[in-house]
């Protein structure tokens, strides 16, 4: 079952081969293998994962393409290493002495002690190929940060990026559907299995799972009670925190917050929590971890996020948004503090009538986290 926005944007009809060569890619990127990028420019590189680097692969990724590799960062990282450059375009580094191993994980991960100056021939780009793996390293949930090295011009001046990929047994991906990815994966959410699972604060609870065509993390509505189709929801979106969620732990506010909407929503009556397999706003568990740490070490959330190369909150919401359709709501009572949320939702045809909201108390752990949530990310408390 495919969902089909109202917009525009919305309407071109799923690309499933284009869907499975990404999700393809990022299992490679995963096991440590490079793949091939082209972009619609007839541009083409090897793009290997800078968190998987070894010796053996810089050598390796320079025999296949004839040329030196280079590393490729987000503009947050690169700022974090004092270049000066724009935080929304990918910077490509070449030092004139090359690439070390030691080299691209001292510059693509700032949870290592400080060992190397930041190195000359630092351009940046608008986006492209370079652009598009380090997009591609983010949804695979590593760091953000690609060893990238250009395919050589055959006769003619093109770039043979096909025929390279069958020679090699490499994967062939385009950087428009990298970019497309997540948008494409959101609009082809299907429901693949429902329970009633009753909770200690209500009873009256079903589960309804909703998996992309492509393979990925399934999402979860928890719908409480039995709440009318076609009339506003009260609804929380809520992106999955193991730490908080399940261990309860006291750094953030993401468990109480999602069991006081459970027991909001039962003491209403009715309602939805849709719960989003977007773990640390997106960057995944270990990217989590690895901010952790740099918060323990000062800095706040927001800033911990962007030194390691990511957007402040690497969210998206469309899978909410497919999801309350399918459901049969395009109207919600929105439980949340963030503003974000709202807008997001708004974007993608589901009105948010009110804001209801969901505010806890401090632990004696999160006062940062919380004041920086009110005054970096807008958080409405």
């Amino acid at each position: 079952m495919v969902l089909e926005y109202a917009s525009a944007d919305h309407a071109t009809p799923p690309d499933h081969a284009a869907q499975r060569a990404v999700d393809r890619a990022l299992s490679e990127l995963r096991r440590g293998e490079a793949v091939v990028i082209t972009t619609e420019a007839g541009t083409a590189l090897l793009a290997f994962a800078a968190e998987a680097v070894t010796t053996q692969t810089l050598n390796h990724l320079a025999q296949l393409a004839g040329t030196a590799p280079s590393l490729v960062l987000t503009g947050q990282r690169a700022a974090a290493l004092g270049l000066d450059v724009p935080l929304d375009r990918p910077v490509r580094l070449s030092p004139p002495a090359g690439l070390t191993a030691d080299l691209v994980r001292d510059l693509s991960d700032p949870t290592r002690p400080a060992r190397a100056a930041t190195p000359t021939g630092a351009v940046s780009l608008d986006g492209g190929a370079e652009g598009a793996a380090t997009i591609l390293a983010k949804i695979a949930r590593l760091l953000p940060a690609a060893i990238v090295a250009d395919l050589p011009a055959g006769r003619g001046g093109m770039v043979d990026a096909a025929g390279f990929a069958r020679r090699h047994d490499l994967l062939l991906v385009r950087a428009a559907d990298i970019v497309d990815y997540r948008r494409r994966s959101a609009r082809s959410l299907a429901r693949v299995a429902e329970a009633a699972v009753p909770l200690e604060d209500a009873e009256r609870t079903r589960i309804v799972a909703f998996r992309p065509s492509d393979g990925g993390p399934e999402h979860l509505a928890i719908i409480i009670g039995d709440p009318t189709p076609g009339k506003p929801v009260l609804a929380r979106l809520h992106s999955e925190c193991f730490t908080g969620d399940l261990l309860g732990s006291l750094r953030c506010d993401c468990g109480p917050q999602l069991r006081g909407a459970i027991k909001e929503i039962a003491d209403a009556g009715q309602g939805i929590v849709l719960y989003l397999a977007q773990e640390g706003r997106g960057i995944g568990l270990m990217n989590k971890l690895r901010a952790y740490r740099l918060q323990d070490g000062g800095l706040d959330t927001v800033d911990a996020n962007t030194v390691l190369g990511f957007d402040a909150d690497e969210r998206v919401y469309l899978p909410a948004s497919s999801m309350l359709r399918q459901l049969g709501f395009t109207q919600v009572r929105l439980m949340t503090n963030n503003p974000d949320k709202m807008a997001q939702l708004a974007a993608s045809g589901v009105e948010v009538v009110e804001r209801v909201p969901h505010i806890f108390p401090a632990n004696g752990h999160n006062e940062a986290y919380l004041r920086t949530k009110a005054e970096k990310s807008g958080h409405l408390f």
